[in-house]
């Protein structure tokens, strides 16, 4: 257990990353490397609206670059992490890993529409 000067993980949490859909678009860019913007909106069944603000929040913290470019037919926009926004997601995914290794151990989800 950590004394209470320690700060708990979720007070660490970066808010730019942890967003549902921006740690979505950075997960699949890590994975991917390159992801265009068509893929990234039907990945995280975003609206072309939100995607392109959670997308612009990210360029804005340096985590995510955009590239237009043209396939001949049409214009498209691909999105790339940037080692800073690495980083970000690491530190993210182990400030959870911490979380969740300080939760006390609980049984199975209760079945039957019992409340807990």
């Amino acid at each position: 257990m950590s004394s209470a000067s320690d700060p708990h993980p979720l007070s660490q949490l970066d808010e730019t990353v942890h967003q549902r859909a921006r740690l979505g678009i950075l997960a699949i860019l890590v994975e991917t490397r390159d992801a265009d913007f068509t893929y990234l909106k039907r990945a995280l069944q975003l609206t072309d609206g939100n995607l392109g603000r959670h997308l612009e929040v990210l360029v804005t913290s340096g985590y995510v670059e955009l590239r237009k470019g043209s396939d001949g037919r049409r214009s498209r926009t691909w999105a790339r992490i940037t080692p800073r926004g690495k980083q970000a997601l690491l530190v993210e995914v182990e400030l959870l890993r911490g979380l969740l290794a300080s939760l006390p151990t609980v049984g199975p989800p209760a079945t039957g529409g019992e409340a807990s």
